[in-house]
């Protein structure tokens, strides 16, 4: 069936790809596997929480309700995660707003406990799905000044500090 899909794509006029793309999207949308338009972010989110759920000795995280703002999913126990997808080959994360400006000096509150940052590949299957907490974030955290917001880099310092959860 695939295979059918593949040649249906590969003979289709630049519209009817567009159009086959729309209703993807439509029919993810109904079945609720996205809520926006960030194919990426929720791809990412998706994996995440399929992942926490399936995988023994991880908490199982259910996604947070629409519009709060840095948490994508939250434990049973109440635990904030803030989840950030990328699309290999980038290595930087979206930005997290709200998490205090550049000049500040003192301690802001804390947004959520741990960030997840999920890389996805051109086929949107997972490759690789990392765990940080607050006060790595706060440690690895870098303002992007156009966009007044932190992100993170995915390096190997980071990495070295996180909790690997598949590769």
């Amino acid at each position: 069936m695939i295979e059918d899909f593949i040649n249906l794509i590969k003979k289709s006029s630049d519209q009817e790809i567009w159009s086959f793309f729309a209703l993807s999207k439509k029919e993810l949308k109904k079945r609720n596997l996205i809520r926006t338009n960030n194919i990426v972010g929720e791809r990412g989110e998706f994996l995440t929480i399929e992942k926490y759920n399936s995988t023994p000795g991880l908490i199982n995280l259910q996604a947070a309700p629409e519009g709060t703002q840095n948490v994508d999913a939250i434990s049973r126990k109440g635990e904030r995660y803030s989840i950030k997808a990328m699309s290999i080959p980038s290595k930087t994360t979206s930005i997290f707003y709200g998490c205090g400006e550049l000049e500040e000096k003192q301690i802001i509150d804390k947004k959520f406990e741990y960030v997840v940052i999920v890389q996805i590949d051109d086929d949107l299957n997972l490759k690789k799905m990392i765990e940080i907490d607050w006060k790595n974030f706060l440690k690895f955290r870098k303002w992007h000044k156009t966009m007044r917001g932190w992100n993170l880099s995915l390096t190997n310092e980071l990495i070295k500090e996180s909790k690997v959860i598949f590769e």
